[in-house]
């Protein structure tokens, strides 16, 4: 665990420092409130030891300003004997507990491991969570299939390194969630994630815009502009698209990520730079490669650390949360606070196919919002385009195995029960009308209705 140890007597402060090192843990030291904020804002910390009586900035000056500097970061405090008052003070403040001096040294590792404890804890899920996605500024990342849940896991495997990740995945599947997730729970959280969308920047421009360049370095150039490789210092860079980046750019992108150096276009000078770099791509960039497409050596340089994001359609027990979650997100900026999703409105949500993913759900919901008249999204509020149907569309409890008329009863017991819920959406329920436009007598439709458990 990273501790900053704050006090001032430098006695004590050894002593401490040399305890907690024996206990494994990384330790750095301050020994006033103005040198702790600075080191705050220099590193990432998990935890801070500190006491509450310092010169010039109390400890609990410290103890408020890393609160609102970094949510996640644990405080203990050190109190003299009998301050009782000051330690119900701090804990109201958001100390995670408090220590008396003198110190026991046995309870001070008492209570570090209590706290590097609760921080295991505390983000064995965290890319997964919504309220902590709320604190630290990100979209949350609903879901609770298996598929998702290995993607957030290894997140948080690779979020405190620095290497290279490659996510993988079909366009609206939230590939840029991710990589806000992965910056965000990182060391380099409190500097800058730049985002480069390779695949809206013209060919001409892309070069410009990943490195900068200098005024005068051709027609038009008025003045010095940075690049994002220098925006992104210290921070993350992530690369949308990756692989519609030109040929031509990727070889010097190459060399920018082995050698962490940069030269904005006009200039010889050569820019030290520290990014941790992010991509992202729906293409199959090996394949790419073995077509000459994409560079086989920036391929392997970038797939340090590759992540699936799965389709919607691979992870559809994830649809009605998401689903709830888009109703609850977006209906409350809408003035619809009390809209909720109908039973038969997430029916049709699940035997959809979603080729746009999350994104198109996302504007489904928002539409479906729009339309409805009702405190309750029907199928009807849904305006959903169906694909011409294909095999591979089948739900997975649709078997094609057995004789031809078993396979074709199952097929027709499913494209009804569809089609009685789309028309009976289509028409807010009313069963007379539904039955016109089927087609089929009133008490059919009745029979079919309770059969289908609709």
């Amino acid at each position: 665990m990273k501790i900053l140890l704050v006090e001032d007597k430098h006695s004590l402060r050894t002593m401490l420092r040399k305890s907690l090192e024996s206990a494994h843990h990384q330790v750095e030291e301050a020994e006033s409130g103005e040198v702790a904020l600075a080191k705050l804002h220099q590193s990432h910390l998990q935890l801070i030891l500190t006491d509450l009586k310092l010169p010039k900035m109390s400890g609990l000056e410290v103890l408020q300003t890393a609160r609102n500097l970094d949510p996640s970061v644990a405080v203990i405090v050190m109190t003299a004997y009998g301050s009782v008052e000051d330690a119900v003070q701090a804990m109201k403040l958001g100390a995670d507990d408090f220590l008396q001096k003198p110190v026991d040294l046995d309870h001070l590792l008492l209570l570090v491991g209590r706290v590097e404890e609760r921080q295991r804890l505390w983000t064995e899920n965290l890319v997964l969570r919504e309220e902590f996605a709320q604190k630290f500024g990100f979209p949350a990342i609903v879901g609770e299939h298996p598929a998702i849940q290995s993607v957030g896991k290894d997140i948080q495997k690779v979020a405190n390194t620095d290497s290279t990740v490659l996510l993988m995945g079909e366009s609206g599947t939230g590939k840029e969630l991710f990589a806000r997730a992965v910056h965000q729970i990182s060391s380099r959280r409190n500097f800058p994630f730049v985002t480069v969308n390779c695949a809206a920047i013209p060919e001409t421009l892309i070069e410009n815009e990943l490195f900068g360049h200098e005024k005068g370095a051709y027609t038009g150039a008025d003045e010095r502009r940075v690049g994002k490789f220098e925006l992104a210092h210290k921070g993350t860079l992530f690369l949308d698209e990756v692989g519609e980046l030109p040929l031509a750019v990727q070889g010097k992108l190459l060399r920018a990520l082995e050698e962490k150096k940069v030269e904005r276009i006009g200039s010889t000078a050569t820019l030290s730079v520290d990014v941790r770099i992010i991509a992202a791509t729906n293409r199959d960039l090996r394949s790419a490669a073995e077509r000459k497409e994409f560079r086989e050596d920036l391929y392997f340089r970038l797939s340090v650390f590759p992540l699936v994001v799965p389709p919607l359609r691979e992870r559809k027990s994830d649809i009605p949360l998401l689903a709830e979650y888009f109703v609850r997100k977006i209906g409350p900026e809408m003035g619809k606070r009390r809209v909720s999703l109908g039973a038969a409105a997430v029916r049709y949500l699940m035997d959809y196919r979603w080729p746009g993913n999350v994104r198109e759900l996302r504007n489904c919901i928002e539409r479906a919002l729009i339309l409805c008249s009702s405190n309750c999204i029907e199928p009807s509020d849904l305006q959903l385009k169906w694909p011409e149907p294909t095999v591979d569309m089948l739900p997975a409890h649709l078997s094609l195995a057995g004789p031809l008329s078993e396979v074709s009863q199952r097929l027709v017991a499913w494209a009804e029960r569809i089609k009685i819920e789309q028309v009976l959406g289509e028409t807010g329920g009313n069963k007379a009308q539904a039955a016109s436009l089927l087609g089929i007598s009133y008490k059919t439709l009745l029979t079919k209705i309770k059969e289908y458990n609709l």
